[in-house]
């Protein structure tokens, strides 16, 4: 081959060892969810797992930039935290009838990943898939948008007054450019039109076609 080589095991020299990239590793996390338990650190595919950062954890800990504690109700009982998360989380409402719309994979998402899903009746499952998003409720997930917006999956029983305000919430992350535009065919794997819950949709926004509800910008 023609040209200008060079070795590059120099580039390597003083890499840094096993133990400071464990405790980057364990910043990171820390960083990134505010609280780490076992259930988040498998989530992320952490080679050998939460043994592996918990003693850089515990590190962490010594040095006063974590706390170790039960900060968080149903998550595993070694958890980990950043001492700002821990306040947050102390002057949070407990139920203000806030919504929250994050993209499924998102870090701030603990569904599929610190938390299961809600358990859901049929086949149909929701994941943390590319392109699709989550409706919180003061925390709590209850509506799944799946990639593309042609489907919603409910997380939980609405009755018709508590559906359409949720779909008011989506039709107004899309007027706001936070959702790209919504095309519902399928409510809970079945066709909407004519499930009954069309005028919940129109009530919030919707537009109604042969065979979709739409909300767009």
């Amino acid at each position: 081959f023609q040209g200008r080589w060079s070795l590059t095991a120099p580039l390597f020299a003083g890499a840094p060892g096993p133990g400071a990239k464990l405790r980057a590793q364990a910043e990171l996390m820390m960083e990134r969810y505010g609280i780490v338990t076992r259930e988040t650190v498998l989530a992320e595919g952490v080679p050998g797992g939460f043994s592996t950062l918990y003693s850089e954890l515990g590190n962490l800990e010594l040095l006063g930039t974590a706390r170790r504690g039960y900060f968080v109700e149903g998550l595993g009982g070694a958890q980990f935290a950043l001492p700002g998360a821990v306040e947050r989380l102390r002057s949070l409402p407990e139920e203000d009838g806030t919504y929250l719309l994050l993209a499924a994979t998102d870090p701030a998402n603990p569904y599929g990943a610190s938390l299961p899903w809600p358990k859901l009746e049929g086949g149909r499952r929701p994941g943390r898939a590319p392109g699709a998003h989550l409706l919180l409720l003061d925390g709590e997930a209850i509506v799944f948008v799946e990639r593309g917006g042609r489907g919603l999956l409910r997380l939980k029983p609405f009755d018709e007054a508590q559906l359409q305000a949720a779909m008011q919430a989506l039709a107004d992350a899309v007027s706001a450019g936070h959702l790209p535009k919504l095309a519902i065919e399928k409510l809970d794997g079945e066709a909407v039109i004519g499930s009954g819950h069309e005028e919940a949709l129109i009530g919030a926004g919707f537009s109604r076609g042969p065979r979709k509800l739409t909300a767009s910008a």
